[in-house]
C-alpha cells in the first residue's frame, strides 16, 4: 500500500508552546484511520497541521505522492447556517480551489455537481438553502463539497456533531462506499462509533498512539481518557486486549 500521508517526529502548537510533541503516524492508501483522545489532547492540532492550516513548530508532514488534494468537512460549530448559499453552491464551492470565485462553472462540473448531489441523496434538496436543512442533509451537502474534487484523503471532523442520529447509519455507509476510492481520516469524542467503522486507530493525548487495528481494551481506554466506558459511545467495544503502551507525560 503506498502511503499518502507521512508525518515525522511532528510538534505543533500555538505561541511557541507545543500542544502535540513525537508525532509520527503514515496514513495509506484506502486507510480509514480513527483519531481518538480527550479535548485539548491535540486532535485539532493534529488535523490542522495536515491541512496546511497550521506551521509546525518542527517536524513535518509530507505528502508521498505528489501534493495529496484534501478534503474536509468541518466541524458543525464552525458552519454559519445563515448564509444564504443552496445546496448545489455548496457542493460545487468544492471545487473553487481549481478555479477563481468569478469563474462559471463548466458544464461538466455541474454534471459532477449533481452526480455528488444524488450520491448524497439530495435529489430534490438541490435549490434549497442550507438554513433549511436538517443537521444530516447539511452533513451530506458538506460531505458533498468535500468529495466532489476526488481527494486521496477525506478529513471528518467531529461528524457527530450534526446530531442527525437517523443519518448516522447512512453516513457511515456513505463513508464505506467513499473509502473504496479514498483514504479517510475520522476525528472524534465517540469512540463506540469510531471503533465500528475504522481500521485503524490513533489517540492523541500530547503524543500519539497508534494502533493498527482497532483491538483496544476497555482498560486502556478508561487509563488513556479517566471515564468509565459506558459515557464513550456505543455499541459492543472489542475485548482483545492491547499489549502495555504508555503516553509519556511530563509533570507540570
Amino acid at each position: 500500500m503506498q502511503p499518502i500521508i507521512q508525518i515525522n517526529n511532528l510538534a505543533a502548537g500555538y505561541n511557541g508552546r507545543a500542544v502535540i510533541h513525537d508525532v509520527n503516524l503514515t496514513v495509506y492508501e484506502r486507510d480509514f484511520l480513527g483519531i481518538i483522545g480527550p479535548n485539548g489532547g491535540g486532535k485539532t492540532t493534529l488535523i490542522k497541521c495536515i491541512l496546511g492550516l497550521l506551521k509546525p513548530l518542527s517536524g513535518e508532514v509530507l505528502f508521498p505522492k505528489g501534493n495529496g488534494t484534501l478534503g474536509y468537512l468541518p466541524q458543525y460549530s464552525s458552519i454559519d447556517r445563515k448564509f444564504p448559499i443552496s445546496v448545489e453552491e455548496v457542493v460545487l464551492s468544492g471545487l473553487c480551489i481549481q478555479q477563481s470565485l468569478t469563474a462559471r462553472y463548466t458544464p461538466a462540473q455541474r454534471a459532477k455537481g449533481r452526480q455528488v448531489v444524488a450520491r448524497m441523496g439530495l435529489e430534490g434538496l438541490e435549490h434549497r438553502p442550507i438554513g433549511q436543512l436538517s443537521g444530516g442533509q447539511l452533513q451530506r451537502a458538506l460531505l458533498g463539497r468535500a468529495v466532489i474534487s476526488d481527494p486521496s484523503v477525506l478529513i471528518l471532523d467531529e461528524p457527530s456533531t450534526y446530531i442527525d442520529k437517523r443519518f448516522e447509519a447512512r453516513l457511515y455507509k456513505l463513508l464505506a462506499e467513499i473509502n473504496q476510492e479514498c483514504a479517510i481520516i475520522l476525528v472524534s469524542h465517540d469512540i463506540g462509533t469510531v471503533l465500528q467503522q475504522v481500521k485503524s486507530i490513533a489517540c492523541v493525548n500530547e503524543t500519539l498512539d497508534y494502533h493498527p487495528d482497532t483491538a483496544i481494551s476497555t482498560e486502556w481506554l478508561e487509563r488513556n481518557f479517566n471515564c468509565p466506558i459506558e459515557l464513550l459511545g456505543h455499541g459492543t467495544l472489542p475485548h482483545r486486549v492491547l499489549g502495555e503502551h504508555h503516553h509519556h507525560h511530563e509533570a507540570t
